[in-house]
């Protein structure tokens, strides 16, 4: 699967996207290094902590599959019904992804509103961050 293919499931995924409250629709699309594709979209609720963004929709689903090892994720955001603008994901979201990837080596593709994307590795958009790397005690997990 080549990015630009990525990018066009990212857009794609904002369809389903449950966003009544603040009406802004995101789509994720996560590729595993076996080439697999998981797709993910936000989804709000009227209480709003519980809400889960589309990155975390996309892992959530790809980690309950088996999935352990991941090379990139397309996102594309914006208000729903619109083009999409660049989209960054959230501190939430850049934790949980520092979580399941090399943040050296995962890459993160920006969606602009004319489908062209910037391409971002992890590391760069959580620089110091603490992880599965920082803890003694994970040297051994799988």
């Amino acid at each position: 699967m080549n990015k630009e293919e990525l990018v066009k499931l990212a857009d794609k995924a904002r369809e389903n996207s449950y966003c009544p409250y603040s009406n802004y629709s995101v789509g994720a699309a996560l590729l595993t290094k076996e080439g697999k594709v998981y797709t993910g979209c936000n989804i709000e609720n009227a209480s709003y902590p519980v809400g889960i963004c589309a990155e975390r929709t996309a892992f959530c689903k790809a980690v309950s599959e088996g999935e352990r090892e991941f090379s990139a994720i397309a996102i594309a955001g914006g208000p729903k019904g619109h083009a999409p603008e660049d989209a960054y994901p959230c501190g939430l979201c850049r934790q949980f992804m520092n979580e399941f990837t090399d943040a050296s080596d995962f890459e993160v593709l920006v969606v602009h509103s004319d489908m062209s994307f910037s391409t971002h590795k992890l590391y760069e958009l959580l620089p110091h961050s603490f992880g599965p790397h920082s803890l003694d005690n994970t040297k051994n997990l799988e």
